[in-house]
């Protein structure tokens, strides 16, 4: 069976709780998640998907300021190169294993985009 593009909403929220399935139980980024930013998932994940349509669609229910949320977290416990490369890494291979198409490579490029942006915004 040919793995889905991130063309539909449907497929963007599932990639989403793929991704974050593995990003609250890796080592190195969970506790930027559950200890410093102590996110309550049924709040942070409808955001971070409408900011993923948002971005891929062109839908416009994400209204937040990304890079002040991430200011303050930096304060808190400061986030280093290695920690934008492995929510890299974590994000491109949750792409590549359950996604193929032009939106899925769009994504891949805009997460690299966004985490270059917040490491060098965070300095």
């Amino acid at each position: 069976m040919a793995k889905p593009d991130l063309d539909s909403r449907a497929h963007i929220e599932a990639c989403i709780d793929r991704f974050y399935s593995r990003l609250l139980v890796d080592p190195q980024l969970a506790p930027f998640f559950l200890e410093v930013a102590r996110i309550d998932l049924t709040v942070h994940l409808p955001h971070i998907k409408d900011y993923w349509c948002k971005l891929l669609l062109g839908e416009q229910g994400y209204r937040r300021h990304t890079m002040e949320i991430h200011r303050r977290l930096h304060r808190q416990r400061p986030l280093r190169p290695e920690d934008f490369q492995r929510w890299l890494a974590l994000f491109t291979a949750t792409v590549d294993e359950h996604y193929c198409g032009p939106q899925a490579a769009r994504a891949k490029r805009l997460a690299a985009t966004i985490a270059a942006n917040m490491q060098s915004n965070l300095d």
